[in-house]
């Protein structure tokens, strides 16, 4: 049996080894990467473990606070503000912040995130308070960089960097979100039609144009014709009064080319009846000369050489015209004996 003596001494060995290792346990602190622990000797702030392994006191330096470095997201429940127009809308916001400061985060306020959210939905409404709702709803970055200003002027002295506030949502209320929506598709409408009028507008612009373009080409494309046409005659007529008087053509020929165009004359559709006129007996007589007194040509040696004589372009283009006048005196006699024979009247005697 164990001797009592020996019995207590193991006893007293077990206690001073468990509180060694526990002292070891307490004296031995591992800080991880971008956090600081806040350690006080005897209840007052002494130094700010930084990251790696640190030693401390047992029994008399004890961590107040562990503070995360890293920056943080805080997103905030909706707040009610009301407008400078009196209308209640619901603000969502998001809030970006990292402490520079532990001491200052630790000792200076009791609880920065808490007042953070508090200083955040008062100047909130103080910045929405001052604007309508169409402002505030088109003003989202006005209203974070106001934020922003405040809030980072005020956390300064917390030991608190905010970085960056984003308003989430804004919400009105379901009436006035109605009533925007019809103003929203009034105001598409709106520019659609106005569109729709400016399509049309250029499309007829474009047709007017292609018309005028067309009409100006067609009128051109007609003068030209008109000309070429005037050219060809103008150069036909000078052809023929050339071959005429290089022919030296006598009256009987004349009379020839009279017969010929008689037919032409009475192909009106209606002349029912044709009048022979005393011209084409004179014509008939001239040719029938011709050719009773028609004798083999003499040789053209022997005929008699007429002297040259020059051609005046006023005589021929009267000549033509005086032809011209027969022609519808012609024409005007076949019309009238046509309408005469048609209505039955007695015919006219004619020499």
């Amino acid at each position: 049996m164990d001797n009592p003596v020996t019995v207590f001494l193991y006893l007293v060995i077990g206690i001073v080894a468990l509180i060694v290792v526990i002292t070891l346990l307490r004296s031995v602190r591992q800080v991880p990467q971008q956090r600081n622990d806040v350690v006080e000797r005897l209840g007052k702030y002494h130094r700010t473990l930084t990251p790696g392994l640190n030693i401390l006191v047992p029994f008399v330096d004890a961590v107040r606070t562990k503070v995360d470095l890293r920056e943080q997201v805080v997103s905030f429940p909706p707040q009610p503000v009301i407008t400078s127009d009196n209308l209640v809308v619901s603000i969502d916001t998001v809030l970006y912040f990292k402490v520079v400061d532990p001491v200052k985060a630790t000792y200076e306020i009791a609880n920065f995130l808490q007042a953070i959210e508090q200083l955040t939905v008062t100047t909130l409404r103080n910045v929405i308070g001052s604007m309508d709702l169409e402002r505030a709803l088109t003003s989202r970055e006005e209203v974070n960089r106001h934020l922003s200003v405040v809030l980072d002027e005020t956390t300064g002295r917390w030991g608190v960097k905010v970085t960056r506030v984003e308003i989430k949502a804004i919400e009105p209320p379901p009436s006035i979100r109605d009533s925007m929506e019809k103003q929203m598709r009034a105001e598409r409408d709106r520019r659609a039609a106005i569109l729709t009028a400016e399509g049309v507008k250029q499309s007829q612009i474009l047709t007017a144009e292609g018309d005028k373009q067309a009409a100006v080409l067609r009128a051109d494309g007609d003068r030209q014709a008109r000309i070429l046409q005037a050219a060809g005659q103008a150069k036909a007529i000078e052809t023929v009064v050339s071959a005429i008087h290089a022919a030296d053509m006598d009256s009987t020929v004349m009379a020839y080319q009279y017969l010929q165009a008689l037919p032409q004359i009475a192909q009106g559709a209606s002349n029912k009846l044709w009048i022979v006129p005393a011209e084409l007996s004179r014509a008939l007589e001239g040719i029938s000369n011709a050719f009773g007194g028609l004798h083999p040509p003499a040789p053209a040696s022997e005929r008699p050489k007429r002297p040259a004589t020059s051609v005046d372009t006023t005589e021929v283009v009267e000549a033509a015209q005086k032809a011209a006048d027969e022609v519808a005196k012609i024409e005007g006699e076949a019309k009238a004996a046509g309408e005469a024979a048609s209505g039955q009247l007695p015919p006219t005697d004619k020499a």
